[in-house]
């Protein structure tokens, strides 16, 4: 385990009494208030002193809410210093006004639009689409990529489409474990690493699996293979908590990448951890 305080770069956090979340309905194991004080209890002995809110899709309409509730939470736990809010980017420019308000809101240093529900994810190359993609450096918002493996194409042509916009990859691509498939995710990954606009978050990957019989060694061949195309300094640690909770222990997902990097140097391990969210997020 680190020897250090480490950077959770994806956080849910969520309460079923004040937002809607339509989508738990369908996860009834987790379909409930998560909040600060279970996280930390979850971690166990991880010390983790910065925590990154990634948006939790609420119900259409209450993404502004969100993220203010979330500054709310940060008022009182200095931790939470960044969030990804949802921005409404099929809007096209249009969504200017919404980035301006989530631009007012401290906490936010990115957005999400998640891309990995829809079985055609060609929207993100429509212009309109773009064109708001291409607003966010005027705020210093990056975009977190959220795909599924069969979206990896579209994650590759935006970040060549949109080189001024900081690009994080949000869960390794969702790679496709259950079935055992490498590629073309593997390739995709290298096309994508040769972007120096985006980074990649080493999180939501268990789950990506056969949540009642995955095992280590099936994880470990995608989570090297990221190491390998992005490195150790555009490689970020996260959570995915509370989703990874369908699958392992918040310690678990820790000592399964404890045993991937093991024999990499410290510095290397405090770029993981720690130093890569940090920038990426423009954290304090």
């Amino acid at each position: 385990m680190p020897n250090f305080p480490i950077v959770d770069s994806h956080v849910h956090l969520f309460d079923i009494t004040h937002l809607q979340y339509d989508w738990l309905n369908a996860a009834p194991k987790i379909n409930k208030t998560h909040d600060l004080q279970t996280y930390d209890a979850a971690c166990g002995t991880i010390e983790v002193d910065k925590i990154i809110f990634a948006e939790v899709d609420v119900a259409k309409g209450q993404h502004l809410d969100e993220a203010r509730w979330v500054q709310s939470l940060a008022e009182t736990d200095k931790r939470l210093c960044g969030s990804v809010a949802h921005a409404p980017l099929r809007k096209g420019t249009e969504v200017e006004a919404d980035l301006e308000q989530l631009a007012e809101i401290k906490t936010v240093k990115g957005v999400r639009d998640l891309m990995q529900n829809q079985m055609d994810q060609g929207f993100c190359l429509e212009p309109d689409y773009i064109a708001a993609l291409n607003l966010l450096p005027k705020f210093d918002l990056s975009f977190d990529l959220c795909v599924k493996h069969w979206g990896m194409t579209f994650a590759i042509e935006l970040a060549k489409r949109c080189p001024n916009v900081s690009f994080i990859l949000d869960h390794i691509g969702k790679p496709g474990i259950k079935h055992g498939l490498l590629d073309p995710w593997r390739d995709q990954m290298r096309q994508l690493a040769g972007y120096p606009n985006v980074t990649c978050k080493v999180s939501g990957t268990i789950t990506e699996a056969d949540h009642q019989s995955w095992n280590t060694e099936q994880i470990k061949p995608y989570v090297a293979h990221t190491f390998e195309c992005f490195g150790f300094d555009r490689t970020m640690y996260g959570s995915d908590w509370p989703v990874s909770t369908l699958t392992h222990a918040y310690p678990d997902w820790v000592q399964l990448l404890d045993g991937v990097i093991a024999g990499s140097s410290d510095s290397e391990q405090r770029d993981f951890y720690r130093n890569t969210a940090i920038r990426a997020y423009r954290l304090a």
